[in-house]
């Protein structure tokens, strides 16, 4: 066996093994969702096909499914709509205003974001109880835009060094303002960088437990993952196939996204990534 065969071999092992390895856990949510019986692997039970935890998962009104989905995708639609359009006003800042301690700013800001969100929980729990925000939007849209704001800032700084500073320079000597500049030009041309950068931030919002744990208090304002986290405390009982239905179903919002924007957000990246 030649080494350019073996390296092949190698490769499809080590991708194949990937691959089982990060899928079996969403195979075994949707095979516990379609049957019957959770333990149908033990020898004395069955499989049983079976649509009736979706069924239950978004029909039954103790469970609130759907309440805690609408949650999530306006909370974290919001969190990332914010977060994006202030890193952008802050990324052009770092990369075309000449001001001191830039990379400092950035320093700053990355180590910021290195705080662990269970040492600030309980001070972002006193606040936002002193507001009267408890089990609101509010209450966790501000939390998500300052935990998605570094990772968003960072993206998009990269981003921005790439963009030809002659379009700045062209449209200055035009009689366009900063304002105008940043609106018209800049953001048009950075548009796949920013829209990657957004799909991050709204799928970093949408997976958040702790924040939406702590800080709401039932489904008016709670979000899918705590809701999901909390049917055991509905029903006194672990009921896996709901748990695992609607597991799944919360999951399609993403997996949409990103299969529909997969090349915009490769694209986004990988462009803010190249030096020239």
């Amino acid at each position: 066996m030649n080494t350019e065969r073996f390296k092949i071999i190698l490769i499809v092992a080590a991708v194949a093994f990937t691959l089982i390895f990060c899928l079996s856990p969403f195979i075994y949510m949707l095979l516990c969702a379609v049957s019957r019986a959770p333990d149908f692997l033990l020898p004395s039970k069955s499989f049983g096909f079976t649509l009736s935890h979706f069924y239950a998962a978004i029909t039954s009104e103790s469970l609130h499914f759907l309440a805690f989905l609408r949650n999530s995708v306006i909370i974290s639609s919001i969190s990332a709509i914010i977060s994006v359009f202030c890193a952008s006003l802050a990324a052009y800042a770092v990369t075309r205003l000449p001001w001191p301690g830039k990379r400092l700013f950035m320093l700053v800001v990355l180590a910021l974001s290195m705080f662990p969100a269970v040492s600030l929980i309980g001070y972002l729990f006193e606040l936002m109880s002193d507001l009267g925000w408890i089990n609101t939007y509010l209450a966790l849209i501000f939390p998500y835009v300052a935990w998605t704001l570094p990772l968003s800032l960072w993206i998009l700084v990269s981003y921005f060094a790439q963009l030809p500073r002659e379009l700045d320079k062209a449209a200055l000597i035009d009689g366009c303002t900063r304002l105008q500049l940043l609106f018209r030009i800049i953001f048009p041309v950075a548009a796949p960088g920013i829209f990657s950068t957004m799909l991050l931030a709204f799928i970093f919002a949408f997976n958040e437990f702790l924040f939406a744990l702590m800080l709401t208090t039932d489904y008016s304002a709670r979000t899918v993952p705590v809701g999901i986290a909390l049917f055991e405390g509905l029903h006194g009982q672990l009921p896996w196939g709901e748990i695992m239905a609607a597991a799944g179903v919360s999951i399609l919002p993403v997996i949409l996204l990103t299969l529909v924007f997969q090349r915009r957000i490769i694209q986004g990246l990988m462009q803010g990534a190249v030096k020239e």
